[in-house]
């Protein structure tokens, strides 16, 4: 059925990367927490966007130097890995699997809940079984079919993005609108609640890091994936902004929202009514599917990263399937673990995903320092900035978004890592032997890639 080794196919450009980021994030994420974070800054939630972007530009930017340095599958594992040895590589990758595993769980469970409020006599787990299975069966079939599929589900939710901002502005030439600024950084505005709703806001980020799990399946790897890296941070940033923003010029009092939970809902009315929320509706969905197909293929290739190196068993993750050549048995354990969307609670997937992803752009940016500075040695003004001053700012403001997290979260997210440690404990014989280490055959990089690293 399946063999040990193999290769992925080099067949994604950046505009395919590009849509997988974008998928990956969903544009309409901003809706999804849109009430409690608006509640939380008591009605900056743009300026809250404002932070969590310049947050994520700068981990952005260490991801594409460490692409740069080792154009392989695995992500934050791989990087931490190569930069601090095996066994930080080890415990980054545990907790990137928080981010990474419950993602699609929050996919399915939101799919479920809004699917079923609109046909109330087909229950959510219906709903919920229905697309881990589709969604599991496209991974299967390859990355190029879930490429095609994010370019019809992501061109879906710009439809509606064009839309909404067009009713908006009907909406507001008629009736008026208060003072563009305030929602930034204006009257009311307070500093601890900015950044704790920039903690929260940090997970509408995920997948700009998702696209360097493809860093083997694209063509100019060095070139092509820290372009959209960055590219999709900055575009999936300002997309986030301007909603939150016209969000607050068309319903600027949280104060009367139905709830806090489902306070899109009342923007989409008061901007364009019944309608507005029906197309919300179906196109949040379509987001949610598509981020569900992206975030399912990202882990599934961190964890054949894991498996090829043997820190995983190897026969159940480090094999690629000889025909679809991809990592099917990955892609099947991903979706049996998505079944927990069946009973877990949205609360706790989100507190898990927080912690597992600041801990991994914090690894991140060290690892930028660690590799260029410390073990190529690159001195001067220029790679002082770019190797040392750029990534660590990244690290502090990451550190900063870490320590506004809720108890909740770093009760669950220690937990995680405890058994990370403890399974690192086991596979070690006691911490007694190194971990087993990521070996890649370097001629299936590209000729330029030692030079670009060195």
């Amino acid at each position: 059925m399946s063999h040990p080794t193999g290769r992925f196919q080099r067949v994604l450009g950046t505009p395919e990367l590009i849509l997988f980021g974008l998928a990956y994030m969903v544009p309409l994420t901003v809706f999804t927490t849109y009430g409690v974070v608006t509640d939380m800054t008591g009605g900056h939630l743009p300026g809250a966007y404002v932070l969590t972007l310049a947050a994520m530009l700068f981990t952005a930017y260490s991801y594409g130097r460490m692409v740069v340095a080792h154009p392989y599958a695995g992500s934050a594992y791989s990087y931490t890995q190569k930069a601090f040895g095996a066994h930080a590589g080890f415990l980054a990758g545990w907790s990137l699997l928080l981010d990474y595993v419950f993602l699609p769980m929050i996919n399915y469970l939101v799919i479920g809940i809004f699917l079923h409020a609109q046909w109330p006599a087909v229950p959510a787990w219906v709903w919920v079984l229905l697309s881990i299975t589709v969604v599991t069966g496209l991974n299967v079939l390859g990355i190029k079919m879930v490429s095609r599929m994010n370019l019809v589900l992501v061109g879906a939710q710009a439809v509606f993005i064009i839309v909404f901002l067009a009713t908006s502005l009907h909406h507001l030439a008629g009736d008026g609108a208060p003072s563009l600024g305030t929602s930034f950084f204006g009257e009311g505005a307070q500093f601890s609640s900015l950044a704790a709703g920039a903690a929260v806001l940090c997970l509408s980020f995920l997948g700009f890091d998702a696209i360097s799990t493809l860093s083997e399946e694209a063509r100019d790897a060095q070139r092509t994936i820290p372009r959209a890296i960055w590219l999709v941070t900055l575009y999936g940033g300002l997309l986030f902004i301007a909603l939150a923003w016209v969000g607050h010029l068309v319903f600027p009092d949280p104060s009367l929202f139905t709830d806090v939970d489902s306070a899109a809902t009342d923007v989409m009315r008061e901007a364009g009514g019944a309608f507005l929320v029906s197309f919300f509706t179906a196109a949040y969905v379509a987001g949610c599917f598509a981020s569900a197909m992206a975030s399912q293929a990202s882990v599934a290739r961190i964890l054949f990263a894991m498996g090829r190196d043997g820190v995983l068993p190897r026969t159940v993750f480090g094999r690629l399937h000889p025909r679809f050549n991809t990592p099917v048995l990955a892609v099947l354990v991903v979706g049996a673990v998505s079944l927990t969307a069946l009973f877990i609670s949205l609360e706790l997937a989100a507190a898990m995903i927080s912690f597992g992803a600041l801990v991994a752009f914090s690894m991140v940016n060290l690892a930028v320092v660690k590799h260029y500075l410390v073990d190529h040695g690159h001195r001067g003004t220029a790679a002082l900035v770019r190797y040392g001053l750029v990534p660590l700012i990244g690290f502090a403001l990451t550190a900063w978004l870490w320590t506004s997290l809720s108890a909740t979260t770093f009760k669950v997210g220690l937990s995680w890592f405890g058994i990370g440690v403890v399974y690192l404990a086991v596979l070690t014989r006691g911490f007694t032997r190194r971990p087993p280490v990521l070996d890649l055959d370097e001629s299936d990089v590209e000729p330029d890639a030692a030079a670009a690293a060195s």
